[in-house]
């Protein structure tokens, strides 16, 4: 049993460095436009950078994982992470952050996909999907506290300091998967680093039309969460007319959601089947975005609690259902985990990616505006995910398909 939390809690350190990197600096955003003197679209480009790199790596580290093995690729991950953090600590214009930050993207895209890939290697079925659910639930921790504490930082510090704390999470990352964090693919089942071979693997993949559905419908899905996480600044200083000290009251509802839905998904693994479970993460998810909708439709000026409960129910519901659709688009290679769980890594990162740097500067003016570039995200991921498991599988993949 204390082995079992104790991995949890590892793999959930590991998937929480890429979302550290996003939210811890976000209460900065108007800090670092004054020191560097430019607007806020400028600043925005110095998420989105970050994010495009980690879906551009997300798409390899799958594949290195299958070559190398999921630790040692952590541990490079975490200090590679470690290392452009504090570079980042002393970037003098916001070119050079922005050029910063995109290398230190290609280092934090490393923890969901590797650890994804771990989970399906020691566990299967409910199981599988239990242990998916824990690390989710503890994983909704660091996006919860990080902006809580980004601001204290920020208050106490200034924009810098967050860029050192995120250095030192990389140093204590690095020093776990070194010391503590088991390797769960044995050598015998490791893939050589053939670049033939790969690239076979990944046309098979991108072949499979089912699959490339499955993937951007839950990427879309998941990606909604983009609107108010990049927008996250001008929600709560312009929108809802709070202080740079105010995250919580837009990320504990947030990952509030997120952490019950998880806890939830866990413990509902063995006692009902996932087809109903999935019938109550839609339920949620549409209800929360049809809720946010209509307050924001009715009220000229958004205050809290009202303006947050809807979220909530949105990531409760995103929550119940990623656990059984992740493992539902990567039982579809079983033989190539790794890459599928890159494949999706790096769809989802492009749509945040997307939406952070092209979309939502054009509705963080506007609690409303925000509110329908969830709903529309969302019903758009909904119907190509059920289109997706309309579609007949090919022969040769029914095998494959959990």
């Amino acid at each position: 049993m204390k082995s079992s939390i104790a991995l949890t809690l590892l793999f959930a350190l590991c998937t929480m460095i890429g979302p550290l990197g996003i939210d811890t600096y976000l209460p900065s955003f108007h800090a670092i436009a004054q020191e560097f003197a430019v607007g806020p679209a400028a600043v925005q480009q110095t998420l989105s950078a970050y994010v495009l790199a980690m879906a551009i790596t997300m798409l390899f580290y799958g594949t290195l994982s299958d070559t190398f093995g999921r630790q040692r690729v952590l541990l490079c991950a975490a200090m590679g992470f470690a290392l452009t953090s504090c570079v980042a600590a002393f970037a003098t214009s916001i070119e050079a952050l922005i050029a910063v930050r995109f290398v230190q993207g290609l280092t934090a895209g490393a923890g969901m996909v590797v650890v994804r890939a771990m989970v399906q290697d020691r566990f299967q079925g409910a199981d599988a999907q239990r242990m998916m659910s824990m690390v989710m639930f503890c994983f909704g921790l660091a996006p919860a506290l990080a902006p809580i504490f980004g601001g204290w930082l920020q208050t106490h510090g200034g924009w810098r300091a967050a860029f050192f704390f995120l250095s030192g999470f990389g140093v204590l990352l690095a020093l776990l998967c070194w010391r503590a964090l088991p390797e769960t693919l044995a050598p015998e089942k490791r893939v050589p680093l053939k670049l033939r071979v790969i690239a076979g693997n990944y046309l098979t993949a991108l072949r499979n039309g089912r699959f490339r559905l499955m993937v951007l419908g839950l990427a879309l899905m998941a990606g909604a969460n983009s609107v108010y996480i990049s927008s996250a600044a001008e929600f709560i200083l312009n929108v809802l007319h709070l202080e740079e000290t105010s995250f919580g009251w837009l990320f504990i509802p947030l990952i509030g959601g997120s952490m019950i839905g998880s806890a939830l998904s866990g413990s509902l693994a063995k006692r009902i089947p996932p087809r109903v479970q999935k019938a109550m993460g839609y339920t949620f998810l549409l209800a929360g975005c049809a809720s946010n909708v209509l307050y924001n439709a009715f009220t000229d000026a958004p205050v809290v609690p009202w303006a947050v409960l809807p979220i909530t129910c949105y990531t409760l519901g995103i929550s119940l259902l990623m656990p059984i659709l992740t493992l539902q688009v990567m039982g579809m290679f079983p033989q190539m985990r790794g890459l599928a769980s890159s494949l999706q890594g790096f769809t989802q990162m492009s749509v945040f990616a997307t939406m952070a740097g092209a979309v939502v500067p054009h509705l963080f003016h506007s609690g409303l505006a925000l509110a329908l570039g969830q709903a529309i995200t969302v019903s758009l991921g909904a119907l190509i995910w059920w289109w997706a498991t309309r579609t007949p599988v090919p022969q040769a993949d029914r095998s494959r398909v959990a």
